[in-house]
């Protein structure tokens, strides 16, 4: 069950104050939408973990300066977005030594694909990399995630109304493309439409 952004925001300010039933209280409440994001920001979901535990360090460092001017929630997620981007700043500096697509494949070829959701999985994953990048942010973070749009305005530095637009768009889009890969599945091969 989701916490509320109220309840939430109280138990990171009592941790912040050294309660440590409030900072397992604040982590449980919070980790499976920190995890859903940095998955989403990086489409790495291999990764997430990893980046979910750095997003949680550098929360916990940082608690006793949180002063609850928004959301513990919105403000965490702000530091899982700075956490993959130093990922990826970090990643680029350093040399590659094997090819990233040569393990990856390797890995995708050993993963069942026959688990219940998997195939629907990668359909909206990949539906939802045809987005732009500002209206699938939007979506995954109010639909997926579940933030309000105010918090998704806060955390992406834009206004309510442009994230609302923006999700709108992206529900629009995500309609149009299933219904074109519906249509082109009911038609013979051979046919055009």
């Amino acid at each position: 069950m989701r916490s509320d952004d109220r309840t939430v925001t109280a138990w990171a300010l009592a941790a912040r104050g050294g309660d440590p039933a409030a900072v397992e209280r604040f982590v449980r409440a919070t980790r499976a939408d920190v995890r859903r994001f940095v998955a989403h920001l990086t489409g790495e979901p291999q990764a997430a973990d990893d980046l979910t535990q750095d997003t949680y360090l550098r929360a916990l460092r940082s608690l006793p300066r949180f002063e609850g001017r928004s959301s513990a929630r919105t403000w965490l997620l702000a530091i899982a977005r700075r956490t993959v981007v130093d990922r990826y700043r970090l990643a680029a500096c350093r040399r590659k030594l094997l090819d990233t697509d040569d393990w990856q494949s390797a890995a995708e070829k050993v993963q069942p694909g026959g688990l219940p959701g998997f195939e629907e999985g990668i359909a909206l994953g990949e539906l939802l990399d045809a987005l732009p990048a500002e209206r699938r942010d939007a979506f995954v973070l109010t639909t997926l995630v579940g933030l309000p749009y105010e918090e998704v305005a806060q955390l992406t530095g834009c206004l309510v109304g442009t994230v609302r637009s923006r999700v709108s768009r992206a529900r629009g889009a995500l309609i149009r493309q299933l219904g074109d890969a519906e249509h082109a599945a009911r038609v013979p091969v051979g046919r055009a439409a």
